[in-house]
């Protein structure tokens, strides 16, 4: 499903998006996109024009591969939004991968395999940390969610678990990026396609615009009143 075809790739976990052009298993294209304007929507275009720079367009998609988060709340329903609707209009499936899997599975340094533990700003003094295992030659094996942890305890967790931190705060820096789902192919398919009616990131936890409304209202807010 993956392996196979033009496959496009997404993420937005880091406040930023990153885009990846697979064509059978191998990137072709790739770009990084600021994702905040205060006049213009700017990731969609630079999909469309990745896509072009590949030679394919969205019909020629055999699937879509979406950072499933956790991660920046705003960007992350951002990319969500636009990978379901292309997944809509072309017919083709969304696939998730956990974006601090891509944390790994984008850095060449981690090729050579082991246990690494990707971290992610989480805001408030925590960072999201995910257990990512890779396999001689860079294929990530499994992807294991450790939730959140204060800043402080990062070295000791990762001592204890012995695992090599890396993220984009750590001394190993790495950003999620979406050309990691070229090495995260059999965890991608194992998984299998989401449900577009359903399916959503993981944000980790409420936007912090969200956080102070229910705080100064008592009350949790609708779905339909998200802050953006």
């Amino acid at each position: 499903m993956v392996r196979t075809g033009v496959v496009l790739a997404l993420d937005a976990a880091a406040s930023f998006g990153t885009i990846a052009v697979l064509v059978d298993g191998v990137v072709r294209m790739e770009r990084t996109v600021a994702m905040k304007s205060a006049g213009e929507e700017l990731f969609f275009p630079q999909v469309l024009d990745v896509l072009r720079e590949a030679g394919a367009a969205p019909r020629d998609l055999a699937a879509v591969v979406c950072g499933a988060g956790p991660g920046s709340f705003t960007a992350l329903r951002v990319v969500g939004a636009l990978a379901k609707g292309l997944c809509e209009g072309t017919g083709r499936p969304l696939l998730g991968v956990p974006s601090l899997a891509l944390i790994v599975a984008g850095h060449e340094g981690t090729r050579d395999g082991g246990r690494w533990l990707a971290t992610l700003d989480a805001m408030r003094g925590d960072r999201y940390l995910a257990l990512v295992t890779v396999a001689p030659g860079g294929e990530v094996t499994a992807v294991e969610s450790l939730g959140l942890a204060p800043v402080a305890a990062l070295d000791e967790r990762a001592r204890s678990l012995g695992a090599t931190l890396i993220g984009p705060d750590e001394a190993f820096t790495a950003p999620p990026h979406a050309r990691g789902v070229a090495r995260c192919l059999a965890l991608v398919e194992a998984t299998g396609p989401v449900d577009l009616a359903s399916w959503e990131p993981v944000y980790g936890r409420l936007a912090e615009a969200q956080v102070k409304w229910e705080a100064t209202h008592g009350r949790p807010l609708s779905a339909d009143r998200l802050p953006t």
